[in-house]
């Protein structure tokens, strides 16, 4: 009789890398890349260390997604390259090295998943797509806008990337969804022809209304996936820097990222998990898997290609 365990690897073992994944690979679809800059938060810093808690919590997730019928990571021959090294005295610098990364995959058509860092590292990677695909469109699960212009006259920080994306022409502004506001800010998103669905709108109308909308709004433009680890209640995610009470539970997040086949996505992040804020591990956990799920989508849009 076979030995179940003759090839089998403890949970507690790692490499280092997001589920295990090697750090190269013929032909990969996807990436994975740490962003670990977090000294554009204007309230809790730690998000530096986000991306090693990331792939902490990705120890245990299967290599199969069941409601998606993919193996992510097999199916895209994913790999994950480590972490950029950012200079944490210097948002420019670092979002030059950023930039730099992002563009060199996405001209390779492998799509990346970022792993921050706080909310500022989005505005990078849209640096990056706009010079590859234009304008595009944009899909943000948060329970803030981030289209303040500035702070303590200060006009980058992880509260602001979204109104710099407009203003250097990187999306399309009818084509972005912002999805869970319940922060103060929703005017200023408005005001630059942002669609906005607040926290009460989606308990309102219900996960496959919204999804529905989302699909008829932005179409087959290629679109950035940003998702703030806020965008859920802390009672299931309280490893953030700017909690918000009152929002999703994991399920629900979950549930609506698996809805969002049939788009082009041609990137992912998640940001904003700060694992000194959350001793139980939990926000990490939710934060991997909700990766594990960017990677199904890019199998999906992998797997249709290659039927065409």
């Amino acid at each position: 009789m076979s030995n179940p365990f003759e090839n089998f690897t403890p949970d507690f073992c790692t490499s280092g890398t997001f589920m295990r994944l090697p750090s190269e690979r013929e032909n990969p679809k996807v990436a994975i890349l740490g962003m670990p800059f977090d000294t554009a938060a204007s309230y809790r810093a730690g998000a530096r260390f986000g991306p090693q808690a990331i792939r902490q919590g990705s120890l245990t997730l299967s290599s199969e997604n069941d409601w998606l019928k993919v193996s992510p990571f097999e199916d895209t021959r994913a790999i994950d390259i480590g972490d950029l090294p950012v200079i944490t005295q210097n948002i420019h610098k670092s979002y030059d090295i950023m930039e730099k990364a992002m563009l060199e995959l996405m001209k390779e058509n492998i799509i990346p998943i970022g792993l921050g860092g706080d909310h500022s590292i989005t505005l990078a990677s849209l640096r990056a797509a706009a010079k590859v695909h234009g304008p595009v469109a944009l899909l943000q699960f948060d329970s803030h806008t981030d289209t303040w212009d500035t702070y303590m006259d200060e006009k980058y920080w992880h509260g602001s990337p979204f109104i710099r994306a407009y203003e250097e022409g990187l999306v399309q502004p009818d084509k972005v969804v912002q999805i869970g506001m319940r922060g103060w800010d929703i005017d200023s998103s408005l005001e630059l022809g942002y669609n906005v669905v607040t926290q009460d709108e989606l308990f309102t109308r219900g996960i496959d209304d919204v999804v529905q909308q989302v699909k008829e709004i932005i179409g087959d433009t290629p679109c950035f996936l940003t998702f703030d680890i806020d965008f859920v209640d802390p009672a299931y995610a309280p490893g953030t820097g700017t909690p918000e009470v009152g929002g999703f539970s994991s399920h629900e997040a979950l549930k609506m990222v698996r809805s969002l086949t049939d788009m082009n996505f041609i990137g992912f992040d998640l940001v904003e998990v700060l694992p000194s804020f959350d001793p139980t591990q939990i926000t990490a956990l939710l934060a991997a898997t909700i990766v594990h799920n960017f990677g199904s989508l890019a199998a999906v849009q992998v797997n249709q290609e290659k039927v065409k």
